[in-house]
């Protein structure tokens, strides 16, 4: 694929223009990103967004942060760049993408049921978030709300319906301790309606909202320590892949709404 700069309108003439250095960890200079942007922690998640784009190409690697960037099946220009584990490196991905183009960013990751209606293969919409994380207390205190863009999430409600899939919604727990478990903490939450539990969301979502970009989030469940039966390893990695590839469905689909500008409400 021919490399097709974003960072200029059709028809706009801009003569020599003074060397761009890259961003510093995800290597990408204006007109290597599109403006929609899907958010997979798992550098393999990437390339397998990738593989389904008609004409991807590879932008950069370093580190955690795998982009590509291709169109739609419908058309549309959109990039995908993996985030790694944690807040401190989403937070770096969704920094530098900002500044090199990219303004609507959908987080396509995997998490944790947290009700015991929640199947291991579910696809969660997150709406907001509990600010478990440390990062995004270094951008606002810990009483700012940590909330999903509203068009971005009823893009994504929109598109698994009109998809068929059935899908949870509402607020999930974002830590960063994942093998610390606070059993209070995890079964006040859990009344309280929280219905998974991830690593990554409370982030992005503060940090959009103070650089001014647009988040939203879909996650596939991988596993749900609430369930009496808990399945063996086959089945959970089936039922993940299952969902996994529901869930790029939907962010690709809500890409192309937002995209022709049709906001939901």
């Amino acid at each position: 694929m021919a490399r097709q700069d974003f960072s200029q309108t059709p028809g706009e003439t801009t003569g020599l223009q003074p060397q761009v250095e890259p961003q510093r960890h995800v290597r990408c200079v204006p007109g290597d990103v599109a403006p929609h942007v899907l958010l997979p922690g798992d550098p393999g998640r990437a390339q397998r967004i990738a593989a389904g784009l008609p004409e991807a190409r590879l932008v950069a690697q370093n580190r955690e942060f795998v982009v590509y960037t291709g169109r739609t099946r419908a058309g549309t220009p959109v990039s995908v760049c993996s985030t790694g584990i944690g807040g401190p490196s989403a937070s770096i991905a969704l920094e530098e993408l900002a500044r090199v183009g990219g303004t609507c960013f959908i987080r396509v990751g995997s998490a944790g049921g947290r009700q015991p209606g929640v199947a291991l293969g579910s696809l969660v919409i997150a709406t907001a978030a509990y600010r478990a994380d440390g990062t995004s207390r270094a951008y606002v205190p810990p009483e700012f709300p940590a909330v999903a863009d509203l068009g971005i999430t009823l893009a994504l409600a929109r598109a698994a319906r009109r998809l068929g899939y059935a899908f949870h919604h509402g607020i999930v727990f974002s830590r960063d301790a994942f093998y610390r478990q606070d059993p209070g903490l995890n079964r006040q939450l859990t009344e309280a309606g929280v219905v998974a539990s991830e690593q990554e969301c409370a982030t992005l979502f503060v940090v959009g909202a103070v650089r001014g970009v647009r988040v939203g989030a879909i996650l596939a469940t991988d596993s749900n320590i609430l369930l009496e039966r808990q399945p063996p390893a086959a089945e959970r990695e089936r039922l993940f892949r299952q969902a996994e590839a529901q869930m790029i469905d939907v962010a690709l689909a809500a890409v192309d709404d937002l995209a022709q500008g049709s906001e939901p409400w």
